[in-house]
């Protein structure tokens, strides 16, 4: 491997501004109206001299990361906080090394340090991934390339490591170097617990579809991710309600299902898919369901066998993984695959799919598989950096929500707007006065991405933005 560039970072800026919501988005436990966004600047500084500032942004999500009811969504906000405060101290105080020798030398200590604040390693990760992005965003910036031509020559640096001895033998250098986006994805829509389907829209009136119906109409989607709540007669009728709008669709249509661990056992989850398998208006929607997303609650995930259910209907971890071996471990269980999201980390993904790779060509076919999984990604950086890391893995269609459930860019300066649908007109769009994320024909085009820097050609106006509190 071309050794990769050591890097010193010199500095960490960290900041939020307020995300109001357009409609409730009901998951899991929690029903959320607003949260903070998070932001981070990182300044880099080369062996050679040359530096630059790198940038990224994740949502503060509460009751995702650590759903414990006795928390408050402030305390939630303030979890995140702390894991982005402990990686900032990590990182500034560590001398030079890869991108990736960064995250890999670090991470033992983030999970460790984290623990001593009662902070679970899903929560604690959050730190770094953040940082990791912005350290990327950076190193891309200082060798004009983009994110796509960056990974092509793999400059940050990813490897086998102590990290992941069950990658030993497999060229990851290789893999990371042969990935290659496409130029557009499929949005998978996703259905909320409380979101209208039919009837109960028109309460918002912004110009943006509110029910399902609206949506399909709108924006043309043939995927879709269906929230279900571990009340079966509940749960089927609404997916009969949500069947009646998809089954209208000509063309095919695919769903997945997302169980948010409201399920505490495998026969539970097999009740599920008889019950909808056994419904006759649910015959085409039970036939499109490509997979279940963590359906077990995240305590018991890592301890609960699930191969005799999985070769039935794939099934993927998604809160369980809270560490890098988490898959490995799920896949001992029957675990097919598992999700990526930007707040996870950008090299758990990558190394997760070199994962699917290796145990696929073992098993003589595509079996494990990576699902692009959303959490309210906003537009500007959060959707853009996102967008560019599941297209680089190999996903072909994307959960999409925060474009849905926020309106654009709406909250954000005239400037900053302009800014974005400037930089990247085929990923966005202007209406109602608002730059928000286009969807044609279900899919998002993903060209103007490859421009330098990781996937953002422009930047969000900082000096809106308040400091992040207790971020060191």
């Amino acid at each position: 491997m071309t050794d990769a560039p050591r890097l010193t970072i010199t500095d960490i800026e960290l900041y939020e501004r307020d995300v109001h919501l357009r409609l409730p988005f009901r998951f899991g436990v929690t029903t959320l109206t607003e949260a903070p966004q998070g932001f981070a600047r990182v300044h880099i500084r080369l062996e050679d001299g040359r530096e630059s500032w790198g940038m990224a942004a994740e949502v503060l999500a509460p009751k995702w990361f650590d759903k414990n009811l006795d928390l408050s969504n402030d305390d939630n906000y303030d979890q995140l906080r702390a894991a982005l405060a402990i990686a900032k101290r990590l990182y500034m105080s560590a001398g030079p090394a890869t991108a990736f020798e960064h995250y890999r030398t670090s991470y033992a200590e983030q999970v460790s340090e984290a623990a001593k604040c009662d902070l679970k390693p899903l929560v604690a990760c959050f730190g770094l991934a953040v940082l990791d992005k912005a350290i990327l965003d950076a190193l891309c910036r200082v060798h004009n390339v983009s994110f796509f031509d960056a990974m092509a020559n793999n400059l940050p640096g990813i490897e086998n490591s102590p990290l992941t001895p069950d990658l030993a033998g497999f060229d990851v250098d290789a893999f990371v170097r042969g990935l290659r986006a496409t130029d557009t994805i499929d949005a998978r829509h996703t259905v909320g617990m409380v979101d209208p389907i039919e009837s109960g829209g028109g309460a918002v009136n912004d110009g943006l579809p509110e029910t399902l119906a609206d949506v399909v109409a709108a924006y043309g989607h043939c995927y879709f991710k269906l929230k279900v709540g571990g009340d079966l007669d509940a749960d089927l009728t609404r997916l009969a309600e949500v069947a009646h709008v998809l089954d209208r669709i000509e063309d095919t249509y695919y769903a997945t299902l997302d169980g948010n661990e409201q399920y505490s056992n495998a026969d539970a989850v097999r009740e599920l898919l008889n019950g909808i398998r056994g419904t006759p208006a649910l015959t085409r929607l039970a036939d499109a369901i490509l997979f279940v997303e963590q359906p077990i609650e995240r305590a018991l995930t890592l301890e609960t066998d699930m191969t005799s259910l999985a070769s039935d209907m794939p099934m993927i971890i998604d809160e369980a993984d809270g560490t890098i071996d988490a898959f490995v471990r799920a896949r001992d269980l029957g675990y097919q695959g598992v999700s990526s999201k930007s707040c996870k980390g950008l090299y758990k993904s990558i190394l997760n799919a070199a994962r699917c790779r290796q145990w696929s060509a073992e098993s003589g076919r595509p079996e494990y598989f990576m699902s692009a999984e959303d959490l309210t990604t906003q537009a500007g950086l959060g959707v853009q950096q996102d967008l560019a890391l599941v297209s680089y893995i190999g996903c072909r269609h994307v959960e999409r929500n925060g474009h849905h459930y926020v309106n654009g860019m709406a909250g954000q300066s005239d400037d900053e707007q302009s800014a974005f649908l400037t930089a990247h007109p085929d990923l966005y769009r202007a209406t109602d006065g608002v730059t928000r994320l286009s969807i044609q024909n279900g899919k998002i085009a993903l060209g103007s991405l490859s421009c330098v820097g990781f996937a953002a050609a422009a930047e969000p106006e900082w000096s809106a933005m308040r400091p992040m509190p207790h971020s060191g």
